[in-house]
């Protein structure tokens, strides 16, 4: 029986299709009507845990459900104060509002606000991880599309430089690079919202798995967000070609046609002026993260900065492109490693916008993934360290620990303040009477002070004015609501102990419904549900980074060797073998891999540690930011096949075209 942690009266049972198998219904002191799935008979006792303490039942019925039922008299007893009065039948709405005298009257959908708080958390994180994973394509996709047009029109100078010979103005050219992105754009917005309408069940199935949503929930079809998907395809496309299109059309005619293959000046003054501007945006909210208190605004700070940095990374990678390969290549005296390293020098351009998509992937994972480890790490230290003890008392498959287990233990209530319910704690060292400690943040939320009042309905119904004694820093595991233990226990008789910290020499034998923990396994477990949900939400995130920047890692190497058939076969003229020429491209594409991975990482573990010091800040804890490394070698293990194995086959496939061509010949 210790699955079913809540009780009913027997009235509430007209709600649901709960009718007795056999028995009668409760209606006395300590009688219960039970599942009979239970094995109890009518007549049998059970053991049923109350806030006083365990104590034996009498089961004088049996439904055919899991649930418990009481007497309406002892629900009365136990949990005074009436929340919600369920109508059966047909009645007509006005009527029922003219006897409501004022309250709130829900019908059909409305009827969606009486669920329960937990479920209304995880309903609304469940919006943030779709929110996230739009946000998060909508960036990815800006940000390889950029790249990608970045690296065709470097690609592209010698076709732009005959088009502005034969006439073409930079405004035409700058249109012809943007149609083709807006064309792109459509096709992928087409292709999108097919697949996203193909796949949305199983996410759908993916997010009540994970607890995100209710068992009820079905993945429906609208006609505005396939519509805006489709039209959003284009204009993150556009988004993304602006600055390639700009550079297009600065082309000048002649230039581009006598133009070597050679970069003179990778890096313009407007790319540093950019690039410079995004580090130092990146670096102002990595400092805002350690000056917010709000934990949603952390996490939007770091966010944004991680991306900030990544794009600084982008645009100044192409002056990081001869460091690092001449840090890796510089020895490099074979034939071989001259040719990868010459030519990564010569179009170092080129090589950064190749690896951008790389540090996309790797960025993001690594980001994701280190900040839910830091801020589980931080907060677990911070529960830690409230308790002040090494052992903790816990429930053993109880919602809480009675009076008899912890009598000094602090409850834990509801309260409901301004419409919103907050959950509080009645100490024993709270304030006296109706006074109320508040938290330095609830008193901000609340607009109040020290000696101010603040108007509350208590568990029971009962509407007090309670006095702010006392402004207090934040405290774990309530919010910033404490009250005295003598008026919780008052206004709600059913009101629990969540954990009891233990002095040292305390006894080893717990009582009925609690366990001992050391403060490890209490700091694991606190936010062991809400963690899970966390890092299914965190998965989904890196499902999405990954995947994508695997898609525009494949897509960009494919790209960047078909354009260089003739280097290869200049190789080859040389005198390189063919295995020879596929050696230096895999060659090439794995120093890309290196470069992307190495910004990547870099960008990642700045925006790391802003995340770490506002963490720090936020929980008074000295945790200090972790690194996933896992997940890197994943995220660089999946981008170096890719890459190398998009890169070899259109280059074996140039190679064996040109040898078929000579044997004709």
């Amino acid at each position: 029986m210790a699955d079913i942690q809540q009780g009913h009266g027997w009235a509430s049972a007209a709600l649901a299709p709960d009718r007795l198998v056999s028995g009668r219904p409760a209606t006395g002191a300590r009688e219960v009507v039970l599942g009979v799935d239970l094995d109890v008979p009518v007549g049998g006792t059970v053991t049923v845990m109350t806030a006083t303490g365990p104590a034996p039942w009498t089961v004088t019925g049996l439904i055919d459900a899991a649930r418990l039922y009481v007497a309406d008299s002892e629900a009365a007893r136990l949990a005074p104060g009436v929340r919600v009065i369920g109508l059966t039948g047909n009645p007509r709405l006005d009527r029922v509002r003219a006897a409501a005298s004022g309250a709130t009257v829900l019908i059909g959908d409305g009827m969606g606000r009486l669920e329960p708080r937990a479920d209304a958390r995880d309903r609304w994180i469940g919006r943030q991880v779709l929110i996230a994973m739009t946000a998060l394509s909508v960036f990815s996709s800006a940000f390889v599309i950029a790249s990608t047009f970045a690296l065709s029109v470097n690609q592209r100078r010698r076709e732009i430089g005959l088009l502005r010979a034969v006439g073409a103005t930079p405004r035409q050219v700058r249109l012809t690079v943007l149609r083709e992105a807006a064309t792109v754009g459509l096709w992928g917005g087409t292709s999108g919202a097919v697949l996203g309408l193909l796949f949305a069940p199983m996410i759908g199935g993916v997010l009540v798995d994970a607890g995100f949503q209710p068992e009820s929930f079905r993945v429906g079809v609208r006609f505005w967000p396939v519509l805006a998907g489709i039209a959003i395809g284009p204009l993150v496309a556009l988004a993304g070609g602006l600055l390639a299109a700009r550079r297009a059309a600065r082309v000048r005619p002649l230039e581009a046609l006598r133009r070597a293959e050679v970069e003179t000046r990778p890096m313009t003054r407007g790319r540093w002026a950019v690039g410079l501007a995004f580090a130092v945006g990146g670096l102002v909210a990595g400092a805002a993260t350690v000056m917010t208190d709000d934990l949603s605004a952390l996490g939007a700070y770091a966010l944004a900065g991680a991306m900030a940095l990544m794009i600084s990374a982008t645009v100044l990678a192409p002056a990081v492109v001869p460091l690092v390969v001449r840090l890796i290549l510089g020895s490099a005296g074979g034939a071989l490693g001259t040719v990868i390293r010459e030519s990564a020098l010569a179009g170092s351009r080129r090589t950064a916008s190749t690896a951008a998509p790389v540090l996309l992937t790797v960025a993001f994972s690594v980001f994701i993934a280190g900040n839910v480890q830091t801020a589980e790490k931080a907060y677990a230290d911070r529960r830690a360290a409230a308790t002040g003890t090494h052992q903790i008392l816990l429930p053993a498959g109880t919602p809480g620990l009675t009076d008899a287990a912890a009598p000094t233990g602090d409850l834990s209530t509801s309260v409901y303040v301004n419409d919103t319910v907050v959950t509080a704690a009645g100490s024993p060292s709270g304030p006296a009477g109706d006074s109320v400690i508040l938290s330095e943040s609830r008193a901000r939320a609340l607009g109040v002070a020290q000696g101010g009042a603040v108007a509350a309905t208590l568990a029971d119904g009962a509407h007090v004015m309670l006095r702010v004694s006392a402004v207090r820093p934040e405290r774990s595991g309530t919010d910033g609501v404490t009250l005295s233990r003598a008026t919780v226990r008052s206004h709600d008789p059913s009101a629990l102990v969540p954990m009891l910290p233990l002095t040292p020499g305390a006894s080893e034998n717990p009582p009925l419904g609690a366990r001992v923990a050391d403060i490890a396994t209490y700091a694991r477990e606190a936010d062991a549900e809400e963690d899970h949900q966390v890092w299914v939400f965190t998965l989904l995130l890196i499902g999405i980074s990954v995947g994508y920047g695997a898609l525009a890692v494949a897509n960009t190497l494919a790209m960047a060797t078909a354009r260089r058939a003739n280097d290869y076969r200049l190789l080859r003229l040389a005198g390189a073998t063919r295995r020879q020429v596929i050696l230096a491209v895999a060659g090439e594409s794995a120093l890309v891999v290196v470069i992307g991975s190495v910004l990547g990482a870099a960008a990642a573990v700045l925006a790391l540690y802003g995340a770490a010091a506002g963490f720090r800040a936020q929980t008074g804890t000295s945790v200090s930011l972790t690194v996933p490394w896992p997940v890197l070698t994943a995220a660089v293990g999946t981008c170096f096949i890719l890459a190398v194995t998009a890169a070899t086959l259109p280059a074996r496939a140039h190679l064996a075209g040109a040898g078929a061509l000579r044997e004709r010949a």
